[in-house]
């Protein structure tokens, strides 16, 4: 089934108990806000993060319901960086990571003049950067062994993507 309607919203307070109910493991709390988030997600710490002027955080709805989230982070005045990009579990294996993320780039290039998106991915993960990829975004450095979680290094893949006139 083809969605009629996707969305990006701002993310508001209404919408911080949907969130914390979807990051529902200490693994996908890690995954999805790396060391900004310790788990369990509390309200608390949405909005000590989201209170930042630097971010911009969203809720990506499909057929008005809740699908997703996403946010952008200002790096300087036309450098934003993509974090925190998740989609629900219900709406998993459906396409719409990518949908996603080309409402973000737009909302990017309109409402905050952004010439150049960034973004870090866990280098095991496949799927996401398969998605980032083919997006268009390029690969700019790969940390190797910077992060860990339960006794494993974790790579961290740096990629980038600049917003031309015609970026899709």
């Amino acid at each position: 089934m083809v969605p009629n309607s996707l969305t990006l919203a701002t993310f508001t307070e209404d919408d911080y108990d949907q969130l914390i109910g979807w990051i529902d493991s200490p693994e996908l709390n890690y995954l999805w806000g790396g060391p900004s988030y310790k788990y369990p997600l509390t309200r608390r710490q949405i909005v000590r993060h989201c209170r930042q002027r630097e971010v911009f955080p969203f809720l990506f709805r499909v057929n008005e319901q809740r699908a997703g989230f996403v946010e952008l982070y200002q790096i300087a005045p036309r450098h934003y960086r993509i974090c925190r990009v998740f989609i629900a579990d219900d709406f998993r294996g459906q396409g719409l990571s990518k949908p996603m993320l080309l409402l973000l780039a737009d909302r990017a290039k309109t409402d905050f003049d952004c010439l150049l998106l960034s973004l870090a991915v866990f280098g095991h993960n496949q799927v996401a950067r398969r998605c980032y990829e083919s997006l268009g975004f390029q690969i700019t450095a790969v940390e190797k062994g910077t992060r860990s979680y339960g006794g494993e290094l974790w790579d961290l893949v740096r990629m980038e993507k600049w917003l031309t006139e015609s970026y899709r």
